[in-house]
């Protein structure tokens, strides 16, 4: 049986293409393919460097036609001195000047004959090999047992998935007044244990079913920036491909960052809301932070899952406004970006009345708005109550229901006042 070695770099075989998808989910969908030359009989072909991280359940090959495939192997067998003394047992190695036959050897003491015959023993360590043998594969290798009719001169084809290897997307919101840019990265980290090099990079938004997630690994960190404009978004199959549409080279132990998007002046509105207690369980009195959030209009591209961090200009200066972590957004959908709890804004919830009698719950609640800031503010209070026919409130406000149980009350304070008004809860229990 012959053995043909497909490396690059033994010059057997030439790369046609390489491609690289990586998806959210920790894995990586590599795809290579390269030129193939068999004689006419058995042959086992060794293909070198692929990724330790392989799933080589996974392994997609497409062999030329007339080309029998029986077995594939995954080996990888690590360089220690244990090993290169096991397969040179029996071959000429050097200690110093000398050329002795390994004979027997371990971790710590090897057994040899020198030219004259005689016996002698050596430190393991000392021992100098001429070169790596042939049956020591020192690069995780797949192995394919095939056979052919014919020669063949054709396209090898090669899918497989690598753990390790992730994306994820990051956002940059910069603010000024009512207006906003927004710019997107593609962050790769790539632990796989495999450099790529020159290959077409894709990125796949969405969340595809897996039998199993993967932890992933302690990252390292490298940037890289691109030109946002180049790089082409698709829709495919209900997720979202992103193609960088130059090669891009990506080591092991690197992480790196590509810029895919680019959005200027997208109007944003400021809202302010605060979550209320349910007022038929509530007794006595609450003070509430308000939440202040960013909002931007429609957008036209969809925005992969990520984290945004929002910044604005003061005094000369950048602040980070706070970070929101955004879902898979489809195009024309608003985005809701939380920056954290407003300094100025506290709402109170006192308790009035309670009545609550065998068969219903019934109070008076007082909601206190205060606003200390120099400038008028809009906050919307959310209040979970049951909307069903034995359910009723009253109060001078107006309200609507939102998110199906919430009654929501939009209240316009000014600048460094306080208000406060009163609503009747009633439910049937």
């Amino acid at each position: 049986m012959k053995k043909i070695a497909l490396s690059l770099g033994l010059g057997l075989s030439s790369l046609f293409g390489s491609s690289l998808v990586v998806y959210n989910s920790n894995i990586a969908l590599v795809h290579e393919e390269r030129s193939l030359r068999l004689d006419k009989s058995e042959n086992s072909i060794i293909y070198e460097d692929v990724a330790p991280s392989i799933i080589t359940e996974s392994i997609n090959l497409k062999l030329p036609k007339g080309v029998k495939l029986y077995s594939q192997q995954y080996r990888y067998d690590k360089l220690t001195l244990a090993k290169l003394l096991h397969y040179n047992i029996g071959k000429k190695v050097k200690v110093g000047e000398k050329t002795f036959t390994l004979l027997s050897a371990n971790n710590k003491e090897a057994i040899l004959k020198n030219k004259e015959g005689n016996i002698v023993t050596k430190e393991s360590k000392s021992i100098i090999f001429d070169t790596i043998p042939a049956r020591l594969l020192s690069k995780p290798s797949l192995i394919w047992n095939v056979k052919t009719d014919k020669n063949i001169n054709a396209k090898l084809e090669l899918d497989y998935l690598i753990k390790n290897i992730k994306w994820s997307a990051n956002y940059v919101l910069d603010i000024e007044k009512n207006r906003a840019d927004l710019r997107g990265f593609i962050t790769l980290t790539n632990n796989s244990g495999k450099s790529f090099q020159d290959t077409t990079l894709y990125t796949l938004a969405g969340t595809i079913n897996r039998v199993r997630e993967h932890r992933p690994r302690v990252m390292y960190s490298k940037m890289m920036a691109q030109d946002a404009a180049r790089v082409q978004e698709s829709s495919h199959e209900g997720y979202h491909i992103y193609k960088i549409p130059f090669k891009v080279t990506l080591a092991d132990k690197e992480k790196t960052q590509i810029n895919f998007l680019s959005l200027q002046n997208i109007k944003v509105q400021r809202e302010y809301e605060a979550h209320m207690s349910n007022p038929l369980f509530f007794h006595g009195e609450n003070l509430i932070n308000v939440n202040q959030y960013i909002t931007l209009q429609k957008l036209s591209t969809p925005l992969p899952s990520g984290t945004v961090r929002i910044y604005s200009k003061l005094h000369n200066t950048s602040i980070l406004l706070g970070e929101s972590h955004i879902k898979h957004t489809p195009k024309n959908e608003a985005i809701k970006l939380k920056t954290g709890t407003n300094f100025d804004l506290k709402v109170k919830q006192s308790i009035l009345k309670r009545n609550d009698s065998k068969n219903y719950y019934s109070a008076d609640i007082r909601y206190t708005l205060a606003n200390h800031s120099d400038e008028e503010k809009r906050v919307t209070l959310l209040i979970p109550f049951n909307k069903n026919r034995g359910s009723h409130i009253e109060s001078i406000q107006k309200y609507t229901y939102t998110k199906g149980n919430l009654a929501t009350f939009s209240i316009k304070i000014k600048a460094n006042t306080t208000t406060h008004f009163d609503v009747h809860f009633e439910s049937k229990k």
